[in-house]
């Protein structure tokens, strides 16, 4: 799927923020990323925008768009919040997704099988958003959903980062499928443990996800 030019300026720079191109509390100039990327302001705007609602960057009336990193204290906290909303979704669904919604997520988790085949970890990030997505409609609460979906695009970048350590990508596939054998079981225990462990950030994994951004 193509993507729209302001989505490339966005993904571009959030790689850009990340590599330290651009420091925490920078302001992102719109007429110098405008020439940068040889494009009018328009598309600068809107990738400016979609930083700001992932949290990479945040808008000061009357003076701009700055870069906001989170501190490793904000970044574990926002990691373990997500652990439970999914840990949560998953004990819903084990109970509510209806065959349809197991079917759905299934073929998602097919796609992600194939992106880790191929080695592609952009195909297999934006397959594995899509298979936990549908956990999240499956648990059929409106409310909890759009919490899961609100912190799910705010950790985007840093859950992306995850899957370039050596063997991340077959490790989250694997327990994907203990993820949709627990939901078509109907377990819920299970599908909410393994859940917040597939998701939760702790100890080494979390050290090696902060020596990653420095690395970067």
């Amino acid at each position: 799927m193509m993507l729209k030019r302001a989505d490339q300026i966005a993904d571009s720079l959030e790689q850009l923020v990340f590599t330290g191109e651009y420091e925490d509390g920078e302001r992102l100039d719109e007429i110098k990323l405008a020439e940068k990327f040889n494009v009018s302001r328009t598309p600068v705007r809107e990738a400016l925008q979609k930083l700001v609602l992932s949290g990479i960057a945040e808008q000061i009336p009357r003076r701009g768009v700055f870069v906001r990193q989170p501190g490793p204290v904000e970044l574990l906290e926002m990691f373990e919040t997500m652990a439970e909303l999914e840990a949560a979704c998953g004990r819903f669904a084990a109970v509510r997704m209806s065959d349809h919604g197991l079917e759905r997520l299934t073929a998602a988790n097919d796609r992600c099988k194939a992106a880790v085949e191929q080695e592609d970890a952009a195909t297999y990030y934006a397959e594995n958003e899509a298979f936990h997505q549908e956990i999240y409609a499956g648990a059929t609460n409106s409310f909890l959903q759009g919490e899961a979906l609100r912190l799910q695009h705010r950790l985007k970048p840093f859950r992306r980062v995850q899957l370039r350590f050596r063997g991340r990508m077959a490790q989250s596939l694997a327990e994907h499928e203990t993820i949709v054998e627990a939901l078509k079981r109907g377990d819920g225990d299970s599908a909410a443990n393994i859940l917040r462990s597939h998701v939760t950030v702790q100890g080494e994994k979390f050290q090696q996800l902060m020596a990653g951004l420095k690395r970067q």
